[in-house]
């Protein structure tokens, strides 16, 4: 072999047995002048580990806006703990609480790994995971137990005989769903670069609405256990949590959807919010017939005609969405990898599930566990850098975007190097 060939550095090839793996080539050729990784500063070529220089704010300011939103979100979360705490002590006790917890708890072991599952490719940091489902169990929760008591107590003193219905039907659709859709809104907002299209859109709902499920089944549970005892637990439990443990995240998923399509397709502010509204409205229909059929006593002809149908067209709709982030990883990075940031090979394991779970496994085997964390950064720097090439193509891009593209590309390099044990590079610029 000679010098220049991408397989001189003998590895096993985590995706073809037999194979060696093609790690950073002995020399890269120099980026194309027009290019992946060449607009504007990006252009410069990567050296040292490949640090982007760049001028710090010389102010305090950012340091106390960060302070001051983690301060008032901790606030916000202590708070409402609080008021569920009080509501679960003085209604329902602690005895409980303690016990319908635990089978409010079961659906979450499937749920969770569910939208897990769904977020392969490019996994979303688990503090804004955790965050969703925060919001979901204890900022919409709470809201939503406010606002739905009051307009129940609304009708009720304005002599409609039927406000538990109407609530139920008319307040809770769109009460709850615009409080859960609030919490992704906010990710959209202020965590930008962690929200790159529908697949982070229904993730992150799917987290919020699994929180939100939760505390609510915490509440309707402890009351019927304590009206009517098991046999009254048994049966909600049945209902909600075996019947239809996806029924929150799925209908936040719309609004998900919603914001997805805004920011990974629309050019223009006012596209971007009918898009938004758009998912709301579709998030409130789905809601408003599931419990439209709950109150009027045909859960079980809503169920089968409707909840698992829908159930059924979204998991093919989020098997549809992986195999296209597949493809739209691999058609992205193959433009980094002809300006010579990536190798083909290397291309064609990003874009594959399996053989990325062969390439950790490699990376593991043959580094330990730092090589395998510098494997698991590598792939989602590359992931997130595809989908930011792809919002680019089409116009849709966040501001900044190319300081923000010359970071995943320092990242694709330094966490290569770190599996490969090899020095960072980039183009123009020997291992």
């Amino acid at each position: 072999m000679s010098a220049g060939d991408p397989h001189t550095t003998g590895a096993p090839d985590p995706h073809r047995p037999g194979q060696v793996y093609a790690g950073p080539p002995g020399t890269v050729a120099p980026a194309p002048r027009q290019g992946p990784g060449t607009e504007g500063a990006a252009a410069v070529g990567v050296a040292g580990g490949g640090q982007y220089s760049s001028v710090p704010n010389p102010t305090q300011r950012p340091n106390q806006r960060t302070l001051t939103f983690y301060g008032i979100m901790i606030v916000g979360f202590l708070l409402a703990w609080s008021v569920l705490s009080f509501e679960f002590g003085s209604g329902l006790g602690l005895r409980t609480t303690v016990t319908v917890a635990l089978f409010a708890a079961i659906p979450l072991l499937v749920v969770v790994p569910t939208y897990l599952w769904v977020d392969r490719y490019e996994a979303e940091p688990v503090r804004l995971l955790a965050f969703g489902f925060a919001w979901g169990a204890l900022c919409a929760a709470v809201g939503a137990l406010f606002i739905n008591t009051f307009f129940s107590i609304a009708l009720q003193l304005a002599g409609n005989q039927d406000a538990d219905t109407l609530g139920a039907v008319v307040s809770a659709p769109i009460v709850e769903e615009g409080l859960k859709g609030l919490g992704i809104l906010l990710i959209v907002l202020l965590r930008r670069k962690q929200f790159d299209g529908i697949i982070d859109g229904i993730v992150y709902a799917g987290m919020i609405g699994a929180g939100f499920a939760f505390s609510e089944n915490i509440l309707y549970l402890g009351r019927i256990y304590n009206e009517y005892g098991n046999a009254g637990l048994t049966q909600l439990f049945f209902l909600r949590c075996v019947m239809g443990p996806f029924a929150h995240p799925l209908f936040t998923a719309m609004t998900g959807i919603g914001l997805g399509v805004a920011v990974s397709l629309m050019r223009t502010r006012t596209t971007q919010i009918l898009a938004g509204l758009a998912g709301y409205m579709g998030a409130i229909t789905l809601h408003f017939i599931w419990n439209l059929t709950a109150s009027t006593g045909n859960i079980f002809l809503g169920y089968f005609a409707f909840q698992v149908p829908l159930f059924l067209c979204f998991l093919g709709l989020l098997i549809w969405l992986r195999v296209r982030e597949g493809r739209t990883i691999r058609t992205y990075l193959s433009q980094y990898a002809d300006a010579g940031w990536l190798n083909h090979q290397e291309v064609a394991m990003l874009g594959s599930l399996s053989a990325r779970r062969q390439a950790r496994a490699w990376a593991k085997q043959s580094g330990g566990p730092g090589a395998l964390s510098s494997m698991r950064s590598f792939q989602d720097a590359a992931a997130d850098l595809a989908l930011l090439r792809s919002r680019m193509t089409r116009g849709v891009a966040e501001p900044e975007v190319a300081a923000r593209e010359r970071e995943l590309l320092d990242a694709v390099v330094a966490h290569r190097a770190g599996f490969l044990g090899t020095a960072a590079y980039g183009p123009g610029v020997r291992a």
